[in-house]
């Protein structure tokens, strides 16, 4: 995803989607942290969002969270949303309800692994 001024770009070596100032270095001012968990029906927990204070109040953790969901979506996995930001999000965004997986104790886990692992 690329709009005038920002570009969100997964890091799945890291785990997570960046979200990137084309106009100030390609500065990392946010990032979506996830673990994927395959299985017969392959899910990516959406565990860690957050956009840099100095970017607060423009949209864009919304913006990143859009693209994330699209593109898991797209890449054939399911959401699980654990972090409380996507919980929101998705609340009203009911179009993407036919994708989205209630979080199990075995989701949580790997979220909590995942945050201790960042």
């Amino acid at each position: 995803m690329t709009d005038d001024r920002f570009d969100v770009q997964d890091r799945p070596d890291e785990s997570r989607y960046v979200l990137i100032d084309t106009e100030a270095d390609d500065a990392v001012i946010g990032e979506e942290v996830y673990t994927d968990l395959d299985g017969a029906r392959p899910v990516r927990i959406l565990v860690h969002t957050g956009v840099s204070e100095a970017y607060g109040s423009q949209g864009l953790a919304s913006l990143l969270v859009r693209h994330v969901i699209d593109d898991v979506i797209g890449g054939g996995r399911d959401i699980v949303p654990v972090c409380p930001y996507v919980v929101g999000w998705l609340s009203r965004h009911p179009e993407y309800d036919g994708h989205v997986v209630e979080a199990t104790g075995e989701h949580r886990d790997a979220a909590t692994s995942r945050r201790r692992s960042s």
